[in-house]
């Protein structure tokens, strides 16, 4: 091999296996807790399997449960819960988990894996309506420098979630991506220390933390192996309509009435048993131009009644409908 080549004999052997799809890799053949490749025979790609045009599709991902206090998560994974805006990575494209591209400036995504990502397009804490601004338009542009790409899955990929993250881990070493990053994963020792840490990110403004089981292959949907910890709980529900306001917010919106997403509260398997009615958290404006029939919001809640319904919902955001 020339002294002039580039890359080293590991980085060019991940370098060709990515780009002509023919070795592939395994995440249990790497070890998660070593530096450098050590079997590069067996890594998985999809970059022979990425569509060559825009293909709409919904892209089937990881959905998290709620978290249940004194639920015994020790051993397992945490990590601080991003309010960004999901996104998917599909080899070549960059997505939103309703299956639409994202207008992301080339130089965003230059060094990205041809392989799958699942993570969340972030600015910072406390400014989801921010993203959605920069991450919501039909062209690029450069307000795409504040943001990245915080990953937290490799969909698709085999062995337990530390394996799988290897796999970027290792690819990143070879090929550093600046809007790339790892969501760091520490262990959870003790229900105090999980408890602590809680409330040193809800310190900082942050929204929570998730706690994943390490074992667990690689599954979408929501799980029992991958919860959200929060001090108020949230939910998704579905605007049916609204009720007039009165007093002062009279010839505006008083509340929303909502059906909560199936799914969520195992009680409630009937759509007439889901409905709710949601006035807490609008702001003027809001109930002035509220959230139109059939848009998705998100609410946070403390506790259920008897019936199974969220107690004291208070409205949080409208979903991002990308």
């Amino acid at each position: 091999m020339s002294a002039r080549c580039k890359f080293k004999l590991p980085g060019l052997v991940i370098l060709l296996s990515f780009l002509c799809g023919w070795l592939p890799v395994h995440a249990n053949d790497l070890n998660a807790s070593e530096s450098k490749v050590s079997d590069t025979s067996n890594v998985t790609t999809q970059h022979s399997l990425a569509p060559s045009k825009v293909a709409k599709f919904v892209p089937d991902l990881l959905l998290l449960k709620e978290y249940v206090a004194g639920q015994n998560v020790d051993g397992w994974l945490m990590s601080e819960k991003l309010d960004g805006v999901r996104a998917y990575w599909n080899g070549k494209q960059l997505m939103s988990r309703n299956g639409n591209p994202f207008a992301v400036p080339d130089w965003f995504t230059e060094n990205f894996p041809p392989f799958e990502l699942d993570g969340e397009l972030w600015l910072g804490r406390h400014q989801f309506e921010q993203t959605m601004s920069i991450v919501n338009t039909q062209t690029a542009h450069k307000g795409w420098r504040n943001l990245t790409f915080q990953i937290f899955e490799l969909p698709n990929q085999s062995g337990g979630l530390l394996a799988r993250l290897n796999i970027l881990n290792l690819y990143l070493k070879q090929f550093p991506a600046p809007y790339l990053r790892i969501i760091e994963q520490v262990k959870v020792s003790d229900d105090s220390q999980l408890q602590a840490e809680l409330q040193r990110v809800l310190a900082l403004n942050g929204e929570g933390l998730v706690v994943r089981n390490p074992q667990s292959l690689y599954q979408t949907g929501r799980s029992n192996e991958s919860l959200k910890v929060k001090l108020k709980q949230d939910a998704e529900c579905q605007v049916k309509g609204y009720t007039a306001g009165k007093g002062k917010y009279l010839g505006k919106v008083g509340a929303l009435k909502c059906e909560v997403m199936d799914g969520q509260f195992t009680d409630l398997t009937e759509p007439k048993d889901r409905l709710l009615k949601i006035g807490s958290g609008l702001s003027d404006f809001q109930r002035a131009h509220p959230p139109k029939v059939g848009e998705m919001i998100t609410f946070q809640y403390i506790g259920l009644t008897q019936k199974g319904l969220p107690r004291f919902a208070v409205f949080l955001r409208v979903r991002d409908a990308l």
